[in-house]
């Protein structure tokens, strides 16, 4: 797969983001794009302006290590952002062949029974495993409650982008919306850096450019990241704020799927609160059973 327009808007991107004061350049009154100049990055980056711009222009076959180096420290890229363009270059020039992950989606993979019962052990705190396009492919009981707006609505089909920007319940679980946002896209589009002949996610990127505006804008900024812990905030249905710390954790034996799994300081009421879904949880479980045995 041709990625040329990737590799063209991504570093067109990250050099619209450097001021030329950040890059220790005279700003001058006449500019005429944002950020950098070509000449200016290849400056930075000991290269000729033809060099880079050939580059820019998309064409990363054949870079060296040296080179793709010196343009991240010249547009000042973070780790995930370089490894963004490590993944580009290699997906130019063929060598992410052997590299890529094997495909992964709902319909070919079911977690192993071990993993359900290390999901299951799991009681304190909301566990779940996805894949890099935000499909939730295994939950522990906690999880399943804890998302139970997602699975409320078939059309998310347990898939978190869907429910971020598709979803009219998703700015009431997420408190704090556009951060939330933000955070998915980028980690769809590393996921298309590091996949990028994945046509399940080609479709879910068409699917949410195409029925949502905030989303499309968000796409066109080229924002990637590492998301492996952090904290966020939600409003559950059922017990209310919850402030939540995450660890994700890449499956070695699974690769392209991630374990993540959500809990509460000590002590404070968003512990208290998980107690709270956790007993929800099962009386969500248990009333099916009970309608049914009284049938």
């Amino acid at each position: 797969m041709d990625n040329t327009q990737e590799v063209r808007e991504f570093l067109t991107s990250r050099r619209a983001k450097i001021t030329p004061e950040q890059a220790g350049m005279p700003s001058g009154p006449r500019r005429r794009v944002p950020g950098l100049r070509r000449s200016e990055v290849a400056a930075l980056a000991d290269m000729s302006v033809e060099y880079y711009a050939k580059l820019e222009r998309g064409n990363l076959a054949g870079a060296s290590p040296a080179v793709l180096e010196a343009v991240a420290r010249a547009l000042r890229l973070d780790d995930a952002e370089r490894a963004h363009l490590l993944r580009l270059a290699q997906a130019a020039d063929g060598s992410d062949t052997l590299a890529r992950p094997r495909r992964r989606t709902p319909r070919q993979w079911a977690p192993h029974r071990s993993l359900q019962w290390t999901l299951d052990a799991i009681t304190a705190g909301p566990a779940f495993v996805r894949n890099g396009r935000m499909d939730v492919l295994a939950t522990n009981q906690l999880a399943r409650a804890f998302y139970d707006d997602v699975y409320a609505t078939p059309h998310n089909r347990a898939n978190l982008a869907r429910f971020q920007f598709l979803d009219p319940a998703a700015p009431r679980f997420y408190p704090d919306w556009d951060q939330a946002a933000d955070i998915v896209v980028a980690i769809l589009r590393t996921e298309a850096g590091r996949d990028p002949h994945d046509k399940d996610l080609h479709d879910l990127v068409g699917e949410l450019s195409t029925r949502s505006d905030a989303f499309r804008t968000r796409w066109g900024a080229h924002d990637v990241r590492h998301h492996g812990t952090g904290s966020k905030r939600y409003h559950h249905q059922a017990v209310g704020e919850l402030t939540l710390a995450y660890e994700g954790l890449d499956m070695a034996a699974e690769p392209g799927l991630t374990l993540t799994v959500y809990t509460a300081e000590p002590a404070s009421p968003s512990e208290e609160g998980l107690r709270l879904l956790a007993s929800w949880a099962a009386t969500q479980e248990a009333t099916p059973i009970a309608r049914h045995a009284a049938g």
